[in-house]
């Protein structure tokens, strides 16, 4: 893997990305490997479904990211009465010219936080299909494209089953990760407490969090993401744990090519996170959980035992033999 023809000058891309960790240490305590997926995501063009229980700060680490971007921001709060044209926008009758005008609604926008995105109905839902998986949104037989970059950060609490509505597959399948945010260790926690007793406020907080990064440094960052090297085998490998899923007796449904592709594009943008020009097994076995769970399904009898996604992907990765 060192015989690498072209290296790729990835200062400015650290130079970045360890600003904005600066600006969210601010006021985000811990939560290492979530802030880490999230920035592997922004460099990898793709969405992200963050699951936790209240009052992990899901919401909080989404808008914090947003805050280091000086792009757009909206946030949409999904409830079982949200209509599609309440997030993509509606045509309006305009009576001094007699003609219909679009007027878009909060997906138009860079960095678009949804929060609880499974309480709302299947209608709504299906909404976001067109626009997270093609970035346009199609109304009275007129495409809207939305502008670069464009990220839908999701969030769902996977406790409460009263008033929500299961995401389906395919809506999954457009995500590409899904993170699970646990509690705090006891550490962090008291680390937690002391930052809220010296702060007047949280908006004051927030307000300190400064915007490193415009979109157009993004998307020199992101053009870098692309140049990462890529070994033959390293192809072979991530077929081989996509394709493991479909042949396993505890799944009932296995990951799409789509998954192989996430896990492509994510393995090299956690590369370059890492300051590096080239992908290792490593980079693709820490990713294949973010980017697996929410694809694939357990067998009711998996499930009846007790088994979970995470477990089920540990097991196939291990037996899958590592490229050096």
């Amino acid at each position: 893997m060192e015989n690498i023809q072209t290296r790729i000058d990835l200062t400015p891309l650290t130079t970045a990305i360890d600003a904005i960790r600066a600006e969210v240490g601010k006021v985000i305590v811990g939560q290492q490997q979530t802030i880490d997926l999230l920035l592997t995501a922004l460099l990898a063009d793709g969405h992200v479904l963050i699951e936790g229980v209240p009052g992990v700060a899901k919401t909080l680490t989404a808008k914090l990211l947003a805050k280091t971007m000086s792009v757009g921001f909206s946030r949409i709060q999904f409830t079982p009465d949200l209509m599609p044209s309440d997030v993509l926008g509606t045509s309006v009758f305009m009576p001094k010219t007699g003609d219909f005008v679009f007027r878009q609604g909060p997906i138009f926008s860079n960095l678009v936080l949804i929060d609880e995105i499974n309480r709302a109905p299947a209608k709504t839902q299906a909404a976001l299909f067109e626009v997270m998986e093609e970035r346009q949104v199609t109304n009275d037989g007129t495409t809207y494209y939305l502008e670069e970059p464009f990220m839908v950060l999701a969030t769902q609490n996977p406790i409460e089953q009263e008033g929500t509505y299961r995401l389906p597959e395919a809506q999954l399948d457009r995500f590409l990760f899904k993170i699970v945010v646990g509690y705090p260790d006891a550490a962090a926690e008291v680390a937690i407490l002391r930052g809220h007793h010296l702060r007047r406020n949280l908006s004051d907080a927030l307000d300190a969090i400064s915007a490193v990064l415009t979109a157009d440094q993004l998307a020199i960052l992101r053009s870098q993401v692309h140049q990462v090297h890529v070994e033959d085998k390293l192809f072979d490998y991530i077929a081989q744990i996509v394709q493991a899923t479909r042949a396993n007796k505890s799944l009932y449904l296995g990951a799409s090519p789509r998954a192989s592709v996430a896990l492509l594009n994510s393995a090299k943008a956690l590369a370059t996170l890492r300051g590096r020009d080239f992908i290792t097994p490593e980079d693709v076995q820490e990713l294949s959980p973010s980017v697996l769970r929410h694809r694939i399904l357990l067998t009711p009898e998996r499930e009846m035992e007790g088994g979970t996604a995470d477990e089920v992907i540990a097991q196939l990765v291990q037996k899958i033999d590592v490229p050096r």
